[in-house]
């Protein structure tokens, strides 16, 4: 499968420095800031600075450097800010949308860290 990446969705117009963001973490290969609508008191997002539309996308195509950071990065960002079980904080929910439904709304691949609360059930059930 060919993936389309826009130049211009927003994520990538942060990596370009078009936007402003409040940065968490910024590695060679990925970039994590807090989310500007947080769902929960801990909410960032953590992005690759690569093209990459979705996970399977960034899983398939990306390097082995790219994932190594990616994977590490987010790991730090956890540490960062308190979320890490085990270490002090109580959990976290790590979410990616991919595709219409997905319910994704920015075609950059990213993956939201949400904690700081419960997070009650994972999926509600369809009507």
């Amino acid at each position: 499968m060919a993936y389309t990446y826009d130049t211009q969705n927003i994520f990538a117009r942060i990596l370009r420095g078009e936007i402003p963001n409040k940065t968490v973490l910024e590695t060679a290969h990925t970039l994590a800031f807090h989310d500007i609508g947080p769902q929960a008191p801990v909410h960032v997002l953590v992005i690759p600075k690569g093209p990459y539309v979705t996970y399977d996308h960034f899983a398939r195509d990306a390097s082995d450097a790219e994932i190594v950071d990616f994977n590490r990065a987010v790991a730090q960002v956890c540490a960062m800010t308190g979320v890490q079980p085990g270490e002090g904080g109580q959990g976290f929910r790590a979410i990616t949308n991919a595709g219409a439904h997905g319910v994704q709304e920015v075609p950059h691949f990213h993956l939201h860290i949400l904690g700081g609360r419960v997070m009650g059930r994972m999926v509600a059930q369809a009507d």
